[in-house]
């Protein structure tokens, strides 16, 4: 889980990735700080979202819940497949009249190209009143040509009464190397209601239940020597349909997903040649949309093996591997 865990946060934030040497500081002023604030929303809001899509996948894999006392532990990793929205944003629409390039109409996101953006910073100078245009070049970091995203999680569900099952998600905090460190917390419920219509759910081949799962991320990294936050809150709901043959289950979801994430750096954050000069702390948009998934699950004695897709904004592919006892 470690190594994982380092292996995606050092593919996706690099060490260097906002080191500009070559190019003077401008501190940016107070009346331009909001603006700045939607530059750096643009640019790190499909990390914010894949990682909420990541933590929206993967808490089920059949609608039948465990009966009293069954339990089971599984690994899952959930793949976010990166949009090619999700690569580039418009400058106009983050940066305004503030924060423009001459050269280019869109600039790489995080996931996005490699290649650093010209930019320039325009505002009035309120010290010099006799050159009120005041204007600084800066580069807008490119990003990492990232195609996908893999979130690895260890999930544990035990039966309850009332055909119903209860999840929990748990992750420590945990050093990644020289990175940073993560932790991960989330609860979800699976309810069967076909035992409320007694006779038609007799009746009926197949489990139909209720799911709802919230995740909580924690991620603190240092970026070129910065320190920033980023904490992701993970909400889903589904109604979801399965049905086993042997040692076979195909099951099916759609539902709903929602995810915020709220960023915060210290003072004197740098974004490539301009730099904040007071904490820097802001709350994404919330993600909102529908999904639906579909998948299989392999039983054998008591190790289970799982594959699903699921189709939304950010698709997410599924693999997992555990032990089940109803």
């Amino acid at each position: 889980m470690k190594k994982l865990l380092f292996t995606l946060l050092s593919g996706l934030i690099g060490l260097n990735s906002f080191a500009q040497p070559d190019l003077p500081i401008t501190s940016i002023f107070a009346d331009d700080i909001a603006q700045g604030e939607k530059l750096i929303e643009a640019y790190f809001t499909p990390m914010a979202e894949s990682f909420g899509a990541g933590l929206n996948s993967g808490w089920y894999n059949t609608a039948k819940p465990h009966s009293l006392g069954g339990f089971d532990l599984t690994f899952t990793l959930n793949t976010v497949i990166i949009p090619n929205s999700a690569k580039t944003f418009n400058i106009e629409d983050a940066g305004g009249t503030v924060f423009t390039s001459s050269t280019e109409t869109e600039a790489s996101t995080i996931f996005g190209s490699s290649d650093a953006t010209p930019m320039t910073y325009n505002t009035s100078d309120p010290v010099n009143m006799n050159d009120p245009l005041f204007q600084s070049d800066f580069n807008m970091p490119g990003g990492f040509k990232t195609p996908a995203m893999p979130l690895p999680m260890i999930q544990a569900g035990i039966g309850l009464i009332k055909n119903t099952a209860i999840d929990i998600r748990y992750m420590p905090f945990m050093d990644i190397g020289n990175i940073g460190k993560v932790n991960l917390f989330g609860i979800g419920l699976k309810h069967d209601l076909l035992q409320w219509i007694p006779v038609v759910g007799d009746a009926v081949p197949m489990s139909l239940s209720i799911q709802g799962g919230y995740t909580t991320l924690n991620t603190e990294l240092k970026i070129a020597d910065q320190k920033v936050a980023l904490k992701t809150k993970a909400t889903t709901i589904n109604l979801v349909a399965s049905k086993k043959l042997l040692m076979v289950t195909g099951y099916a979801g759609v539902g709903y997903n929602s995810s915020t994430t709220t960023f915060a750096a210290d003072a004197n954050f740098e974004l490539s040649g301009i730099k904040f000069d007071e904490n820097v702390e802001m709350k994404f948009e919330s993600n909102k949309n529908v999904r639906a998934n579909i998948g299989l699950r392999l039983n054998i004695t008591l190790v289970t093996i799982q594959a699903d897709y699921t189709f939304a904004e950010y698709p997410t592919a599924t693999l997992g591997l555990g032990v089940s006892l109803r």
